[in-house]
């Protein structure tokens, strides 16, 4: 079982499921599995893709059917009629991929969980079913973690293949919640295999830090506090921001590495209204930052994410919920200074593993504040940020996703 057939709707740029897809590959090319890859949009290697642009949550008449289905309970007959259309015509192109590439395991991310191209999932589990190939969902999101798809008039459609049942599949959540609720709610075992990070081989200065943090108007003396996340509401940006002004920096700012992403700009128009009344200026560097670690890894931008942590000096992660923190898991990799909202899944997953970080419950205060300057100040913070790297290498790298992965992919033979 040698030839592994990743599919999803997109594989492409630096969102976590794309991330971890990326990660999972580099885990099974290094122990001799040939990889190939079908999706909506794709920045992997092309003799090994198959590019299908309905496949894609962004394509137009997958947007058009996803506003039909949710925020109502019942649906129209040609509502029906045009997810089955589309459902049978991605299904042929999942046998075309099939066909061209001859893949005897495949590898769903996410796209059998959160049903963001609902035919896509629908014609994946009809491919399955019809053709018992072996299967691992690998899921990073459920319906029922998202409020949007609360009311929903394809409630049948989602029980049927977000996520399905079938004895050809094997099924991966990213944290012991999902595991639980995926369990309980759809009755099915599961493995947890958590995000993970490349740490046995540590980072390597680039040698550009310092040209960017003085082409964003730092000096030597100037504290870099790096918000790494995407703009979206669940990243709870506005702590960060209070944070910062709770600092008392002579020139407070706050710069953020990523570009909105796939949820609109309302947010970060709102974000950019709430530092402005607490004076913290904001940096957005998303279109100077290219990919480092990741399929559409390249040298068009002249700086890298990897350049973005070496410049910070702390790392913010206030969000209000993840599915389990890659950017987390790349600050204690870069060894930064880190400071987290107690979100759930770090409270379960991440915080018995015994990482110093500054951690608050919800919001900052001055007591919070106080415990960042002094780790910054502190003798031991290099101490402190070894260690982390050492946890890290024991729960969170790639040896510890090839102990989990491979017996998976092994089980079916």
């Amino acid at each position: 079982m040698k030839r592994v057939g990743f599919i999803s709707t997109r594989i492409a740029g630096t969102d976590g499921v794309s991330l971890e897809t990326f990660k999972w590959y580099q885990v099974l090319e290094r122990n001799g599995y040939e990889c190939f890859f079908f999706a909506g949009q794709l920045e992997t290697p092309e003799d090994h893709s198959f590019l299908e642009p309905k496949a894609h949550f962004e394509h137009p008449e997958i947007q058009e059917i996803q506003r039909d289905c949710f925020g109502r309970r019942t649906r129209r007959p040609s509502l029906s009629s045009k997810v089955h259309e589309l459902r049978s015509y991605l299904k042929a192109k999942l046998y075309a991929f099939y066909k061209e590439f001859n893949p005897n395991l495949l590898i769903v991310e996410n796209a059998l969980a959160i049903p963001m191209n609902v035919p896509l999932g629908m014609a994946i589990t009809e491919f399955i079913a019809e053709t018992g190939i072996p299967t691992i969902a690998h899921h990073h999101d459920f319906a029922w973690e998202r409020d949007r798809f609360l009311i929903c008039a394809i409630q049948d459609y989602v029980h049927y293949a977000f996520p399905p049942t079938h004895p050809a599949i094997r099924h991966v959540t990213i944290n012991s919640n999902a595991s639980r609720q995926l369990s309980f709610r759809r009755g099915l075992s599961n493995v947890v295999v958590p995000n993970v990070f490349d740490f046995a081989h540590p980072p390597k200065p680039s040698g550009k830090a310092k040209v960017l943090r003085e082409t964003l108007g730092f000096t030597d003396d100037d504290l870099f506090v790096l918000q790494p996340t995407r703009v979206v509401p669940r990243k709870w940006i506005e702590r960060a921001i209070e944070l910062v002004y709770l600092m008392e920096l002579p020139h407070p700012r706050l710069v953020i590495s990523h570009r909105s992403g796939d949820e609109g700009t309302l947010y970060e128009s709102r974000v950019k209204e709430y530092a402005e009344r607490l004076g913290v200026e904001l940096i957005f560097i998303g279109d100077m930052i290219g990919a480092a670690r990741s399929f559409g890894s390249n040298h068009s931008h002249d700086y890298t994410i990897d350049d973005v942590y070496e410049c910070a000096d702390l790392v913010t992660y206030p969000s209000g919920y993840e599915g389990f923190g890659n950017a987390f898991v790349e600050a204690i990799y870069f060894k930064k200074p880190l400071v987290v909202n107690r979100y759930s899944i770090f409270i379960e997953d991440i915080e018995p593993i015994g990482f110093d970080v500054i951690s608050f419950d919800g919001f900052v205060t001055h007591e919070i504040v106080r415990q960042v300057w002094d780790f910054l100040e502190s003798g031991a913070r290099e101490a402190s940020l070894e260690k982390n790297y050492r946890l890290g290498q024991e729960h969170l790298s790639y040896e510890v996703l090839e102990k989990k992965l491979l017996p998976l992919v092994h089980s079916f033979t």
